[in-house]
């Protein structure tokens, strides 16, 4: 199956933790620099109406779009598949819609994710969503099966290359694999306290990525305290713009065919001057 979207080999992945202006601002300039995706992170939000979305798509030339994610216990699928109508008649093949279950420490009644994951998906079939246009954050084998048999494939956040080469092996050929990488460009002890703060907390609390670390080469010692100097290297990249494109291209070498480039800096402006250098490498 071929992908009715385009997203380009490296793209940027917009965090929530900044603003929506200091996003917008950032999506704009990846879409001059020519990232092929701008990624847009939603935490626990509801967007089904994709009002952001469309501001960044309207405020953009070509970059394609995608939602990061859309979650199931926030949203109800007929009101994003109107919403998804209405932008891709006007914006075409720059919409890509990411979808998936949350954290359980997240959501109040979370129960039998995979279940509703599926319903989810079926009702976005009888309202005309079509499967190319979608794709599942996916970490496990059996939500990767179901990204490989229901969508156009999987946009994993949080992994490290092993988890891609695996992915890769679930989802087989023809499938988008689209991980998240982190990256801070900066020598090792500074991109290390920079890497662990935005990685400890949260993300080293929620049991579906701990969980996940585990299954792909990494020891309790590794998860917890903040997380291992291994750990937080492998999933904040870090160094120059030179050793961080090699960093980023072995997921590639791995089985990817996009990488969500998520820069963490100190300030929104250090992270838009991170962007602009790795751009001159990647792109």
């Amino acid at each position: 199956m071929t992908s009715v979207v385009s997203l380009g080999t490296y793209g940027v992945f917009l965090s929530p933790h900044r603003d929506d202006v200091t996003r917008k601002q950032h999506a704009v300039a990846a879409d001059e620099l020519g990232y092929g995706t701008a990624w847009l992170g939603t935490g626990r939000a509801s967007i089904s109406d994709l009002a952001f979305v469309e501001d960044i798509l309207a405020s953009t030339e070509r970059i394609t779009v995608a939602t990061a994610i859309v979650n199931v216990w926030a949203d109800a699928p007929e009101p994003l598949a109107e919403s998804y109508h209405r932008l891709a008649q006007r914006y075409g093949k720059r919409l890509l819609l990411g979808i998936g279950v949350g954290h359980p420490e997240s959501v109040t009644g979370y129960h039998s994710p995979y279940a509703t994951l599926v319903d989810f998906l079926d009702r976005l079939d009888a309202a005309g969503v079509p499967i190319e246009a979608r794709v599942l954050a996916a970490l496990g084998d059996r939500v990767l099966e179901l990204a490989r048999d229901r969508t156009a494939g999987a946009h994993p956040y949080l992994v490290p290359v092993e988890h891609t080469r695996h992915a890769r092996s679930v989802l087989g050929a023809g499938k988008i694999l689209a991980p998240e990488q982190k990256v801070v460009v900066g020598a090792p002890e500074e991109a290390r306290e920079v890497g662990r703060a935005f990685i400890r907390e949260p993300y080293l609390g929620l049991r579906n990525y701990v969980n996940n670390l585990l299954r792909h080469g990494y020891t309790d010692a590794d998860v917890t305290g903040g997380g291992s100097d291994r750990l937080i290297d492998d999933l904040a990249v870090h160094g120059t713009p030179e050793e961080i494109a090699k960093r980023l291209r072995s997921h590639v070498d791995a089985g990817a065919d996009h990488v969500a480039v998520q820069v963490i800096g100190r300030s929104a402006e250090v992270e838009a001057e991170n962007h602009r250098q790795l751009a001159e490498i990647l792109l």
